[in-house]
């Protein structure tokens, strides 16, 4: 008898019950992708959610916090994936759509401070029980002179890179013109509530014939090479994270310079750096999109993908990235399930994780007559032991963070600078 898979055990679950919920209309079952957020969160010490936070510097004083406030409830009348609330009933996870709220809130600079360490505070003491969208502002003098610092930041289970530029676009939108929840017409967030129920629904139909033994079998050969590093010894350098950004050129044409499958194996070559030869790190990076079939709505439609990090070389790397592409639906719990089944010594636990953004998708935030500057944030918690951004705009902006009690000093600097190295010589062979 054939055994049923994490997915489909999970659904039935969940009807039982919706079925039972007096406001079973509310209820909607969780993503692959989101039910994987909720057990990280859980399994935490600090019970400390994935957060999608933004920054943006803006002249002091030229944002109306109560204004900003609106807009912000607005779009979470709009979208119903800010207003999900994940909620676990009789054991399952659930989410329920409730009212729109937004939270917008000046945080206090003590003396001697900064806003960037206020802010940091802030994503760090993240309590669960508010709106997954929620925005803080902190003032300092800056580079240029006075400013406020504009954390714009989104709990993980409603966000993914899709929702991030119809974020910046609603919150300008609704800011510039003063729009709050009365502004959304009933039978317009009725629409929006159907089409992110019907793009749930779609995406878990996906991930469970992505389900299927042949997807499975197939990840279970695929990682069956992984050798995890071990624990680090000894004390680590310091304590909380550490950083590194370079910016690099791009030739006419770049775009296939960086395309993913370079910027995938530049992050093979760093962790392989980092963590030395005698080992397999898994790489994880988001992947997906809404289904096909459904509408574009705002929400978390991602899967994490996992990426061996051995030494086939670029040109076989890339060769199985493509491969395993047609088995990307398949969720990461299900890849994790299949590969222990096979006796692989590995528990799901990422090594490094690569996140590729194209700016362009991502109008910026401008709220009134004034366009906020996004800036960066080092020191924030990180998922893993460390992660790469890798922008692509007008140049590529290549960031790289590390936890510390992972990853030394001197193993983070090294694998960054190979990472650089590779990026360049894809970029330089697009010329």
């Amino acid at each position: 008898m054939q055994t049923r898979s994490i997915t489909s055990s999970y659904l039935d679950r969940y009807r039982v019950v919706a079925e039972q919920a007096p406001e079973a209309e509310a209820l909607l079952p969780l993503t692959g992708a989101q039910r994987r957020f909720v057990l990280a969160r859980r399994m935490r010490p600090t019970a400390r959610p994935d957060l999608v936070p933004l920054f943006f510097a803006f002249p002091r004083d030229c944002v109306d916090p109560a204004r900003l406030r609106r807009a912000a409830c607005h779009l979470a009348a709009l979208h119903p994936a800010l207003r999900a609330r994940v909620e676990v009933r009789r054991g399952v996870p659930v989410q329920r759509l409730g009212t729109p709220e937004g939270l917008v809130r000046r945080l206090p600079v003590p003396p001697g401070g900064s806003a960037a360490e206020t802010l940091r505070g802030a994503l760090a003491d993240w309590p669960s029980d508010g709106p997954p969208l929620r925005l803080f502002l902190a003032a300092d003098d800056g580079p240029a002179g006075p400013r406020d610092l504009l954390a714009l930041v989104l709990d993980h289970t409603v966000c993914d890179e899709q929702s991030l530029g119809r974020i910046t676009a609603g919150l300008t939108l609704a800011y510039g013109e003063g729009l709050g929840p009365p502004d959304v017409p009933a039978l317009r967030a009725a629409g929006e509530a159907a089409a992110y129920g019907e793009a749930v629904r779609l995406q878990l139909a996906a991930e469970e014939r992505a389900s299927a033994p042949g997807s499975l079998a197939y990840w279970a050969g695929r990682l069956a090479g992984l050798r995890p590093p071990p624990a680090p010894d000894g004390a680590p350098d310091a304590a909380g994270t550490g950083s590194a950004l370079h910016r690099l050129p791009l030739p006419e044409g770049g775009a296939r310079a960086v395309a993913f499958p370079a910027a995938l194996d530049a992050c093979a070559e760093a962790a392989r750096a980092a963590y030395g030869d005698g080992y397999v790190p898994a790489l994880g990076y988001p992947w997906g999109g809404r289904p096909v079939t459904a509408e574009p709505v705002l929400g978390c439609f991602l899967n994490t993908v996992v990426h061996p990090a051995d030494d086939a070389g670029p040109d076989r790397r890339t060769t199985a990235w493509w491969d395993d592409l047609d088995h990307a639906d398949a969720p990461f719990d299900e890849v994790v399930h299949a590969a222990r089944g096979a006796g692989v010594p590995w528990a799901g636990r990422l090594d490094g994780l690569l996140t590729f953004e194209d700016l362009g998708r991502r109008p910026p935030l401008r709220l009134g007559d004034v366009t906020g500057h996004e800036t960066h944030l080092d020191d924030r918690p990180l998922p893993g032991p460390f992660a790469v951004t890798v922008s692509y705009g007008p140049d590529l902006l290549v960031r790289m963070a590390w936890q510390r009690s992972a990853l030394r000093d001197e193993q983070a600097e090294r694998a960054f600078a190979r990472l650089v190295e590779a990026l360049s010589l894809s970029t330089t062979a697009a010329v």
